[in-house]
């Protein structure tokens, strides 16, 4: 989108005419367009330190379905956009910001996994505030787009796997597998049984007099 941006101020282009016109059918191509397209330097900068965030998480956390989420994130916001918004041009990547959100958060939840529910708060704490804003407080907005992101995250949240990210174990070093040996199924210690180093040799014997 920075490319795009600076595209526009090197050159004097505006792209703007090629985001989401509402209900207008030669303005679909604005549904993939609309996300990389920004106002002003206020409105980019604000976009980009949130999606870089938020896309990162899911990269982490989501890592063999990042790409989809991303991709149908940006079709069904946008398009949810060009169904219900008011006439006028509609554009930034704040529509995708929300489907992220929302995916994060809902998907968390619905999640049996604590490390999940714990990035969902996380979340909550740094962007909760963003939910004001599917609310028409502000006309100079789109909030209809973040509406179509909120309802298009929860949306696209029931139809992906949880992609537990499970801790790596180091495998057992030798004298650690000797040691487990000495335990039977039940986890009870077998005396009996000679102590033996990584090289085979015998450390401790306990005999049955000693018993």
């Amino acid at each position: 989108m920075w490319i795009v941006f600076l595209f526009e101020i090197k050159y004097g282009f505006n792209f703007n005419d090629y985001s989401i016109y509402p209900r207008r059918i030669e303005s679909l191509s604005g549904v993939l367009a609309s996300p990389f397209l920004h106002s002003d330097v206020s409105h980019i900068t604000n976009n980009t330190l949130s999606f870089f965030v938020l896309m990162t998480l899911v990269r982490f956390f989501y890592r063999k379905n990042y790409l989809k989420i991303f991709l149908l994130a940006i079709l069904l916001s946008g398009l949810l956009t060009w169904i219900i918004a008011r006439p006028a041009y509609h554009l930034g990547m704040s529509g995708v910001i929300y489907v992220l959100a929302s995916f994060i958060i809902s998907k968390s939840f619905f999640s049996k996994q604590y490390n999940l529910i714990a990035l969902a708060f996380v979340v909550i704490f740094i962007y909760g505030s963003m939910i004001w804003y599917v609310f028409p407080v502000d006309t100079n907005i789109s909030w209809e787009g973040h509406l179509s992101g909120l309802i298009s995250g929860v949306i696209l949240s029931f139809f992906f796997k949880n992609e537990a990210v499970k801790p790596k174990v180091a495998p057992l070093m030798p004298h650690q597998n000797l040691f487990l040996e000495h335990f039977n199924d039940d986890g009870k210690f077998i005396a009996n049984l000679p102590f033996l180093d990584e090289d085979g040799n015998l450390i401790i014997t306990v005999s049955d007099e000693e018993e």
